[in-house]
């Protein structure tokens, strides 16, 4: 089950479906609207705040600079 304490399962879980997604224009409401879609995501919408919104984006930034080094 993916929620909003999980930033970093998040991340990865919109990496495979979103994976040409341009990171640096992405907004947060996108982002948002993203993860809601995303299947195994099973948490209150209304719980979400920018602050999680950036985490996750923060991650998946992360976990696409870690896979282009390798």
């Amino acid at each position: 089950m993916l929620d909003w304490e999980s930033s970093h399962a998040l991340a990865r879980a919109l990496m495979v479906v979103h994976p040409d997604a341009d990171l640096d224009s992405l907004g947060l409401e996108q982002l948002n609207a993203w993860i809601l879609e995303l299947p195994g995501f099973a948490d209150d919408p209304n719980l979400v705040n920018d602050g999680i919104l950036t985490d996750v984006l923060r991650d998946w930034y992360e976990e696409v600079t870690l896979d282009g080094a390798n």
